[in-house]
């Protein structure tokens, strides 16, 4: 029986495993890894005298966890849903991550091929770990009430990142006030943190979180043949099939912002760097409450609305964010951003869970996880193709634009109603 602690277990995981997103992912990892690269770069044996540059390393290294993502992932969610290993997957690599992410803390200067290694598995226990965590959804909750479980998973996960980051954060910029020696070992003890962190906070959901009964459907195995009737099983859901292009369109829109806000914020507006950390976390901070009241929003105008409705502000914040001039206006956007940004999320995964069959459930959230991973190949490699060909960030940033169109049409086309229908049909 589905209770309230079944749903809270299910949100705290999203608190717990958000630390790596926000310390590994984003903020910390990336600068920590920097530092272990030569100056010069790094050369291997069989590469001859090329030298990889720091952010060449940290890219590859990105790239080469979505691609193994990427080919296991609905194989693994198949196998989940045929056995009913929903629960034993998740902890499985809910173990790997977080371990991972501890004996980062173990690297120093010149393991950068370790810290690489390790990087790879733990962001590969991380998505690995989600496929499964998401795919729980429809099993605790009707279609008509995922919105409102989904927005409280996200607001979870705002919180319990950003306060892990805040902490990480204070123990790196005041090292002295914790007697550690220098930032070094201030950011190599917030590693350990974080996958303890992950690990210690995941286990009240191990506990409380309901085992899956096994599903009668045959698993394709790890295979070209295998990989590709799971897509022609994808394409018979047609107005999922759909759904997920426009996510892709419109994640990657979303995902580019981000990740390019701060060197458009350093590069434009020349903004010192404690104005920008302060701006991320209060994203972080604020995308809870933005989370819950989409949320509710959905409950009135539908899940498919309310997320168009975002789509068309992230486009209007392309639109203001070519011409934005002062630190002001940087923070009033930052705290628009923050508002849409917990809503789009927890909306699109909610919709997407209406939409699958249950006893597909990980199966294709292996799909979403994939779709939400490739998000941030093309618009990166616009925003930097355009800003190369104009020499300015500005028209990048206004470029953008596109996708949120794009993934707002496709969005469009989606026939909601149709899709719960398939799902419930052949559940």
């Amino acid at each position: 029986m589905i209770t309230n602690k079944t749903t809270f277990g299910w949100c705290l995981y999203d608190w717990a495993n958000s630390a790596f997103a926000t310390v590994i992912l984003a903020a910390v990892l990336p600068v920590y890894f920097v530092s272990l690269v030569p100056e010069g770069g790094a050369s291997f044996g069989f590469f001859g005298t090329h030298k990889f540059t720091a952010s060449s390393l940290w890219g590859y290294s990105v790239a080469l966890s979505m691609l193994i993502l990427a080919v296991a992932a609905p194989a693994l969610g198949a196998a989940g849903d045929r056995r009913g290993w929903h629960k034993q997957l998740l902890l499985a690599f809910c173990l790997i991550g977080a371990s991972a992410t501890m004996l980062l803390a173990t690297t120093g200067p010149g393991d950068y091929l370790f810290a690489a290694l390790l990087f790879i598995l733990g962001n590969i226990g991380f998505a690995a770990s989600n496929i499964f965590y998401n795919a729980y959804l429809p099993f605790l909750v009707p279609a008509q009430n995922a919105d409102r479980l989904s927005a409280r998973g996200y607001a979870y996960g705002y919180i319990g990142g950003g306060l892990l980051l805040a902490l990480v954060f204070l123990l790196i910029l005041k090292f002295e006030w914790f007697g550690f020696a220098d930032r070094g070992s201030a950011t190599r003890c917030g590693f350990l943190l974080t996958g303890l962190w992950w690990l210690g906070f995941a286990i009240p959901s191990f506990l409380l979180l309901p085992k899956t009964e096994k599903q009668q459907s045959a698993s394709p195995g790890f295979s070209l043949k295998g990989y590709l009737a799971q897509f022609r099983q994808l394409l018979k859901y047609r107005d999922l099939t759909i759904f997920l292009i426009a996510f892709l369109c419109y994640n990657d829109g979303i995902q580019t912002v981000i990740s390019v806000s701060a060197v458009f914020a350093r590069e434009e507006l020349q903004l010192p760097q404690t104005t920008i950390i302060g701006c991320f976390l209060m994203i972080q901070f604020l995308a809870m409450p933005g989370a819950l009241l989409f949320g509710r929003l959905a409950d009135k105008l539908g899940t498919l609305v309310t997320i168009l409705i975002c789509l068309g502000t992230f486009f209007l914040v392309c639109l203001f964010a070519y011409r934005m001039t002062t630190a002001l206006e940087f923070w009033l956007l930052g705290g628009v951003i923050a508002l849409i940004l917990g809503g789009s999320q927890a909306l699109s995964r909610s919709l997407f869970a209406s939409m699958v069959p249950m006893k597909k459930s990980a199966e294709f959230f292996g799909f979403f996880t994939i779709s939400s991973r490739f998000a941030s190949i093309f618009g990166p490699l616009l925003f930097a193709l355009i800003a190369d060909l104009t020499g300015s960030s500005r028209n990048s940033i206004l470029a953008l634009g596109v996708f949120f169109v794009l993934g707002g049409i496709l969005l469009a086309m989606v026939n909601v109603q149709r899709g719960r229908q398939l799902a419930t049909q052949k559940s």
